[in-house]
């Protein structure tokens, strides 16, 4: 396999010149922790020219090779390094070379410098494969935090440490926990600008969860028309639950109409999903599965009354969303859209037979068919062209070949969901798990073992993930941005509880929906 290139960002700063607040700057450190408490307080999209033109400067400096980061502050050599990374700039993690000894191993001594560490370890959450010097970073931070935490258990430093042990911001669905940001010294670093920032974001945060719940009725108002919650009794009617789904993929205020559109795919995957494991027989979904691969309404004539209707209803959708996206963007998406549904109603298919036929397979072949039968790509390809950005053919075609910024995603999700303990959500119908698989085709193997390696896989998906979104040309930063938050919000999707519940994706949609901010 060819070896991965790297895009380097080019060097092109905006024209526009900073606000006064901004500008006044002088200290890398400040302006560094101004960036990190604006992308925290969910505010950054605001200032984005500005931060942009400050992570261009560190990067042209990053590339000079004469620097040494000897002398360096740990805490600001890995901020810098994680905004960065987190901005799309590529930056080699050998420069915390400077601060591990020979034998490879981070200097003990650095365990008194917890901001450091703690810096050190949201850096390692970028971690490329094979990048030995980030795992060993994960692993050394790690052990330093929880040791700090378990020493210093009722300190309010142990708070912080505790909570980006447990939620580092890269890898954790970060607008869920903006609301943690807003009380004096909550913040990891505060001055005066980010005191009022935290001002600036409590309004803004009012005003988003204000627009968010207009667009939930929306959504809701187009599902009632449609009348599917009655038809397909047997399918789950959960609207709150999709548009979340939606809302956490395009959090940026600006995609308010696109949340709305992208909610009503999302709704057809949980409805095709539960046709496919509690109602329908293997005729009637062989039958279902080739009117959608034939986009044709005609071969659905023969199946019962409440499968044509939701297949009716799928393609009425569909193409009506194709509409809107031709007409705004002037690319009729329609062969895409369709393909998408067509290989998840395939994955379907393929675990029916298997289920029917009484065939286990292999865990690896199990996983190949269970990332597609996730409906991410489904999820992904809809946002791509409801976001509009760079569509041409080059990148439809890489869209419709599976790219690893789908399938990485794809993957954390399936595994996830496996890695969990829940039965699915009170459903009747057979969902194959990769721990069984796994412990079938490895005979040896423990539970625990077998879930270690779930989770191994999932931290190699994350680092997949994150070359693609720095090595990726193609593709939009909104739609990487996308494709990691579902990755993100994988963990709150699937967080069951002994009472086989939700209760973080409840206080979600309690924080994003109805929970003011108080100014």
């Amino acid at each position: 396999m060819a070896e991965t290139k790297i895009q380097q960002r080019p060097i092109n700063p905006p024209q526009n010149p900073f606000p006064t607040t901004w500008s006044d700057l002088n200290d890398p450190l400040e302006a560094l922790t101004l960036i990190d408490a604006a992308h925290r307080l969910g505010i950054a999209y605001r200032f984005q020219a500005e931060i942009d033109l400050i992570l261009q400067r560190h990067y042209a400096a990053s590339l000079n090779l004469d620097v040494s980061y000897a002398n360096h502050d740990l805490h600001e050599v890995a901020l810098r390094f994680r905004l960065l990374r987190q901005g799309g700039y590529f930056v080699p993690s050998d420069m915390f070379e400077a601060f591990m000894d020979e034998d490879g191993h981070f200097k003990q001594e650095l365990e008194n410098d917890i901001n450091g560490v703690m810096s050190l370890f949201e850096a390692s959450q970028f971690c490329l494969p094979g990048e030995a010097i980030l795992e060993e970073a994960r692993v050394f931070s790690a052990r330093i935090m929880s040791e700090y935490v378990m020493k210093n258990v009722d300190c309010n430093k142990a708070r912080h440490v505790a909570r980006a042990l447990a939620n580092p911001y890269h890898t954790s669905f970060s607008k869920f926990m903006v609301k943690d940001y807003f009380g004096m010294g909550d913040l990891p670093d505060t001055n005066r600008l980010t005191r009022d920032f935290q001002l600036v974001a409590k309004m803004d945060f009012n005003v988003a969860q204000d627009m968010r719940r207009r667009e939930l009725y929306r959504f809701t108002q187009w599902w009632t028309d449609t009348g599917l919650g009655k038809v397909l009794g047997f399918a789950r009617d959960q609207p709150l639950k999709w548009y979340i789904c939606s809302l956490v993929c395009l959090t940026d205020p600006c995609f308010s109409e696109e949340r709305v559109e992208l909610s009503k795919p999302i709704s057809f995957i949980y409805l095709i999903d539960d046709m496919f494991d509690v109602y329908a027989s293997l005729d009637q979904l062989k039958l279902f599965t080739e009117a959608v691969r034939r986009w044709d309404v005609t071969v659905a004539e023969a199946l019962p009354d409440c499968m044509r209707i939701c297949f009716k209803s799928l393609y009425v959708m569909t193409n009506e969303i194709s509409s809107k996206i031709h007409e705004k963007h002037g690319w009729n998406p329609i062969n895409s859209l369709q393909k998408s549904w067509a290989k998840l109603c395939d994955a379907f298919l393929v675990e029916s037979e298997w289920f029917v036929s009484g065939y286990s397979p292999s865990a690896k072949e199990y996983l190949r068919n269970g990332a597609v039968s996730s409906g991410v790509h489904v999820v992904l390809v809809h946002a791509f062209f409801l976001l509009g950005q760079t569509i041409n053919h080059e990148t439809v075609k890489l869209l419709d070949n599976d790219p690893e910024i789908i399938s990485s995603t794809a993957t954390i999700l399936r595994l996830q969901d496996d890695l969990g303990s829940a039965k699915d959500e009170n459903q009747d119908g057979y969902d194959g798990s990769y721990v069984n698989y796994y412990m079938k085709d490895n005979k040896d193997a423990s539970i625990e073992s077998s879930r270690q390696h779930i989770a191994n896989l999932i931290s190699y998906a994350w680092k997949k993930l994150n070359r693609e979104c720095l090595s990726s040309s193609s593709f939009p930063l909104a739609f990487m941005e996308t494709s990691l938050n579902i990755a993100r919000f994988v963990p709150i999707l699937y967080g069951y509880d002994d009472n086989q519940n939700l209760p973080t994706l409840k206080k979600l949609v309690k924080s994003m929906l109805y929970e003011r901010a108080e100014i």
